[in-house]
């Protein structure tokens, strides 16, 4: 060690003061750190300008400057592909993203242009909604809405308008908990040559693994329960053709800058240590919270996959290993039933996220989907008086005290 330190006093005592203080170390690397470290650094430096030539032009893996990667960053993208393709005979590629939101832009400004449409269901995460109808609307690209549940007019839809492009969807859906057939939806995608991606940030790849129904791409709000923890902002866009990754799709991400900054990924990191140990505690809790609320007086309906009584449930239960943490569940008395049980509420968590270790609360008609209209909000199940619920991992007691109270 003494040697070690020696060579970097012998480097500084080269230099004049304000040098010192400016430079860095000569780094040499004695230890393997036990824990993934934080690599807060914009560039990356170069032993000579042939090896700056290499990394540049590709023939020597390197990294160069930290919105084209970063070592945090990889190690990230690289576990949650290795997720998503558990046990599975695919290769996956993931990049990781600034956001979920940047995630899906990422994703649809790589695949569409002007001119091209997206088919997808109405009732989706209000963000996306927006993006779709507000912005890429204006450059061009058209949404087509439709059930796609009924697999025929999916069929018909794609087979006749070659202007679509991509199937978009989510399963379960937000906030309503709809399912889609993913192997059915895909298949068709493909039949007709075109892309399909799915939103997994409800279940993750721990409950749900799109890629083992031949779905193309995946998306994450990595914020939500692959952290898990409430403290960083991040997405990342999944995808089984690792040469379209690494070309097109990491292309859009450099050249629009939606890359995840290093801490946020570290903290991803350290939050997805307990993905598993967390789904399972937040599944078991909703469990018997929905079969708690599905008996009550004031309650007009619930929205989880877990009971039999969802429309969905069969569905869900050949798609997902367990049914999660969300749900949501209509309020007899409309609007000011939606927003007197909210107010009432005291344990739970009122905030507009999703996929904490603590149980969250949300009001989607003043909240997550305030933005859209309410004709299309109510066509979808998004009524005046639902109320969304993401399950945390405390003790299902005082959860169910805190809704029963609430209520009454």
């Amino acid at each position: 060690m003494n040697s070690i330190i020696n060579v970097h006093l012998y480097y500084f005592y080269q230099m004049k003061f304000n040098s010192i203080c400016a430079k860095e170390n000569k780094h040499q690397e004695t230890v393997r750190p036990h824990i993934l470290p934080i690599y807060p650094t914009s560039s990356f430096s170069f032993d000579s300008i042939d090896q700056g030539i290499d990394i540049f032009t590709g023939k020597e893996k390197g990294f160069k400057y930290g919105r084209y990667g970063n070592p945090t960053v990889e190690a990230v993208e690289e576990k949650i592909a290795a997720l998503e393709a558990y046990e599975l005979d695919v290769q996956a590629k993931a990049i990781m993203t600034s956001s979920g939101m940047s995630a899906i832009s990422t994703l649809f400004t790589t695949v569409l242009q002007a001119g091209d449409k997206v088919l997808t269901q109405g009732n989706l995460y209000g963000g996306t909604t927006e993006l779709l109808v507000s912005i890429l609307g204006r450059l061009g690209i058209e949404t087509v809405m439709a059930n796609l549940q009924d697999l025929d007019k999916v069929e018909h839809l794609i087979k006749e308008d070659q202007g679509i492009k991509m199937l978009y969807f989510e399963t379960p859906a937000n906030p309503t908990m709809t399912c889609v057939d993913m192997e059915s939806l895909a298949s068709i995608a493909k039949k007709y040559g075109r892309f399909s991606a799915v939103d997994n940030t409800f279940c993750t790849p721990y409950l749900q693994q799109p890629f083992r129904h031949g779905v193309d791409f995946i998306i994450h709000s990595t914020t939500k329960f692959i952290n898990g923890h409430g403290n960083s902002i991040a997405g990342i866009i999944a995808g089984t053709d690792v040469e379209y990754m690494e070309q097109k799709v990491w292309k859009t991400m450099k050249l629009l800058g939606t890359n995840c900054n290093p801490f946020d990924a570290w903290l991803t990191w350290t939050g997805m240590k307990t993905l598993g140990i967390r789904m399972d505690k937040n599944s078991s809790n909703a469990q018997q919270i929905a079969e708690y609320l599905e008996k009550h007086p004031k309650i007009e309906r619930v929205n989880y996959n877990g009971l039999v009584s969802h429309p969905d449930h069969e569905i869900a239960k050949k798609q997902m290993s367990q049914f999660g943490a969300m749900m949501s569940f209509e309020l007899k008395g409309g609007l000011n039933a939606g927003i007197n049980f909210m107010n009432n509420i005291k344990f739970c968590t009122l905030a507009p996220t999703l996929g904490d270790i603590d149980t969250l609360i949300l009001h989607p008609a003043s909240m997550s989907h305030i933005n859209v209209d309410k004709e299309i909000r109510e066509r979808n199940g998004i009524t005046d008086g639902l109320i969304r619920l993401s399950v945390g991992i405390e003790d299902v007691e005082d959860i169910i005290e805190d809704l029963k109270q609430a209520l009454e």
